[in-house]
């Protein structure tokens, strides 16, 4: 039995307690059927990571490896694998439903795999799968926006929280499709991280948005992409969004929304989330892999840029738990990744 480094969990502790993330050995996988073995150089962290790793009431016979976000080279591959071969460099998110990726090696579907961008290293390719994918298929599948620069001018969207971990590139991938892009922020530096990313203007997500954006000239706005406390900004976007215009969240609620104070507009409300073609094995699941190789082929061509903001050496629990940390501040702009197992 081959081993390998990795970080784990046994009991979901608080991200101060030493024993919440661990240093671990664990067995190496051997891939089978359409499964890459990846040898990961670089993992970021998202606030996914910070909620699985949250306390509950649970243990874990053997450790728990988090993390979904990575870049590497295939090591191996599965017999059915026809997109990628060994010394493939690839980024990508994986699933929910298996081990992650920190870890020396991971396992994960060719099919939700991308190639990594040439123009990029590990570490700034790592900051962007996960981030990437859900703001892709938030804005062209959920959002429906069109793919069409032209079609979608004089439109406009409004993403709450610009500054973040998805808004960092949902900025981008909005302006690069034409939209008029309306961020918020409550920060000065998240702010202007933000307008350097592709925002036209920006809110701030603390007051009121319909005199915000009235302030601004617009009256509503044609799209709403919500990262942030969904229940909070409800009512706010209910009433900044235009008639039959779309929103769309990836934050889930614990109270319940008010479906009705978007009837009278006939809105359209969905949720993201990009585990799901991965998790139900849906008949698109390969949708992934093609978006993050046009997602490559934009960061190539200068029309898209990494959202890494730190890097953290080496990949340990040590480094990890204070990136973990960092994450649930909430205060975070861009991403913060790790690199090289040592």
């Amino acid at each position: 039995m081959t081993q390998m480094k990795g970080i784990g969990i046994y009991r979901y502790l608080p991200i101060d307690d030493p024993e919440s993330l661990q240093d671990v050995v664990v067995e190496k996988p051997v891939p089978q059927g359409r499964d890459l073995l990846v040898n990961v150089k670089a993992v970021s962290v998202n606030p996914v990571d910070a909620k699985v790793r949250a306390p509950k009431d649970r243990t874990e016979a053997s450790p728990r490896v988090l993390g979904w976000d990575a870049a590497g080279v295939v090591e191996a591959v599965g017999d059915d694998c026809t997109l990628f071969k060994p010394g493939d460099a690839v980024y990508y998110a994986g699933s929910i439903a298996r081990a992650g990726s920190n870890s020396e090696f991971q396992l994960v579907d060719e099919r939700i795999v991308g190639r990594k961008p040439l123009n990029l290293d590990f570490a700034e390719a790592a900051a962007l799968p996960l981030t990437a994918i859900t703001a892709w298929e938030g804005l062209f599948d959920r959002l429906a926006v069109s793919r069409d620069r032209e079609r979608n001018a004089g439109k406009t969207i409004l993403i709450i929280g610009a500054a973040g971990g998805v808004g960092s590139i949902a900025t981008q991938i909005a302006k690069d499709a034409g939209l008029t892009v309306i961020g918020t922020a409550s920060r000065p530096e998240s702010a202007q991280w933000a307008r350097d990313h592709g925002a036209d203007h920006i809110i701030d997500h603390r007051q009121p948005f319909a005199a915000q954006l009235q302030a601004l000239g617009f009256a509503h706005v044609d799209y709403i992409f919500c990262l942030n406390l969904t229940e909070q900004h409800w009512a706010n976007m209910a009433e900044a969004i235009a008639p039959q215009g779309k929103i769309c969240s990836i934050v889930e609620t614990a109270e319940l929304l008010d479906l009705t104070l978007l009837k009278n507009k006939s809105v359209t409300f969905a949720w993201e989330l990009m585990f799901t073609r991965a998790l139900y094995q849906t008949p698109d699941m390969i949708e992934q892999h093609r978006l993050l190789n046009q997602v490559a082929d934009k960061l190539e061509s200068g029309e898209l840029r990494t959202t890494l903001t730190e890097r953290m050496a080496p990949i340990n629990a040590a480094n990890l738990r204070k990136a973990h940390a960092k994450v649930e501040s909430g205060s975070t702009i861009g991403k913060i990744v790790l690199e090289r197992f040592e």
